[in-house]
């Protein structure tokens, strides 16, 4: 067989492949003949309020020197270690603003960063393609550099996202740009599942952010530039349980629902989703309609405690808190007094769900606390 007929056969598979796929999106339309929204409007209930009161920035953490990138809550609720591209992690009280720790990174260009569960440890990634752990109890050397404890190293590609294991301070999954997820043993440092990679069912494309389930840490979701989020077990490591369609651009961020059977994403086509990891099915779409100018990418996002708030950060400075039966936009907290001036790059709710930290570009984190009537929803 010629290389023409070889390229003419591949071209036809491709198309069929196409066809094939194109039709199952419109089934799966047909027979989604409501969403979450929909049902809960005929049920006749309605949106969520928020006075001026209801959720007000009460702390501004200043000590970045760089855009923030990521930031992480300890489960005692009264910390956060945030990364920026100044190339070091910082320790935060959130009660007192103060910093706890300074660490100065091996490599500067930091994407992640993550506390361990017991609140002892926190771990970070970058270009570097390694993740590193720090002891926070370790002592600093004589030249005041905090000592790496334990370096993961075995990605090919950039370290996008870590998250530690829930109750585990012993493992943790990362994802990459080399569009595998990685189920690590940080008592070795070693590697106990590689997710994706050579397996058919893994992502084509970088992997951007993975969300552990914490009613059962052996499933996780990873969302990925391939326009996919997957469902994985880690006991299965050769193939996703699921994938997820939708976006129609790069998610870069997943999130799981507080019950654990559903989940969030986030996409560069502006749009959030909500899936049903048990159906399969797409349950609702959070989008607000933008004209024709550029839409902003969601970046980050986070659920309250009941699920019932959605909190996304987007990369023009806008963090929507979305009422997630309704679909409706109950406040921009991104136009209220002592909003960031930049990209909302990274965001997360304490564990208590008593207070939201948001992270931008324009070096600084801020608190924001639920005051007046407004009681944790």
């Amino acid at each position: 067989m010629s290389v023409a007929e070889l390229k003419e056969r591949h071209m036809a598979a491709t198309q069929t492949v196409n066809d094939l796929r194109e039709k199952l999106k419109q089934k799966r339309l047909q027979l989604l003949d409501t969403d979450v929204s929909g049902y809960a409007k005929t049920q006749g209930k309605t949106p969520v309020t928020f006075g001026p009161t209801d959720l007000v920035c009460c702390r501004i953490l200043q000590g970045h020197t760089g855009k923030v990138y990521s930031l992480d809550w300890t489960p005692e609720k009264n910390r956060i270690v945030s990364a920026s591209q100044d190339g070091r992690l910082i320790v935060w009280n959130a009660l007192t603003s103060q910093k706890t720790h300074a660490i100065k990174l091996p490599c500067a260009w930091v994407m992640t960063c993550a506390f361990s569960p017991s609140g002892q440890s926190v771990a970070c990634g970058g270009l570097d393609s390694a993740c590193s752990i720090f002891n926070l109890n370790s002592p600093i050397d004589k030249d005041g550099i905090h000592p790496v404890s334990r370096m993961l190293s075995g990605h090919k590609g950039y370290v996008s996202s870590c998250q530690y294991v829930p109750d585990e301070d012993t493992h943790l999954i990362t994802s990459s740009g080399d569009q595998t997820c990685v189920l690590w043993d940080i008592t070795t440092g070693l590697r106990t599942s590689v997710f994706g990679g050579e397996f058919q069912s893994g992502h084509t494309a970088d992997v951007l952010s993975v969300s552990i389930s914490s009613s059962n840490p052996r499933l996780f979701v990873s969302g990925s530039c391939d326009t996919t989020a997957r469902l994985w077990d880690t006991r299965v490591a050769s193939r996703a349980q699921r994938t997820f369609h939708g976006h129609e651009s790069d998610v870069n961020t997943v999130k799981f629902f507080p019950d654990g059977n559903r989940f969030g994403t986030g996409s560069d086509d502006g749009s959030c989703r909500l899936f049903d990891i048990r159906t399969g099915h797409q349950l609702q779409v959070y989008n607000q309609p933008h004209g024709d100018g550029d839409i902003p990418h969601v970046t980050s996002m986070a659920f309250s405690i009941s699920g019932r708030l959605l909190f996304v950060g987007y990369s023009n400075g806008d963090c929507y808190v979305w009422d997630t039966l309704l679909a409706k936009v109950v406040l921009n907290l991104g136009s209220v007094q002592n909003s960031h001036e930049g990209r909302i790059s990274c965001l997360g709710l304490s564990a208590d769900g008593s207070a939201l930290c948001t992270g931008s570009w324009d070096t600084n984190l801020k608190i924001w606390a639920f005051g007046g009537h407004r009681s944790v929803i």
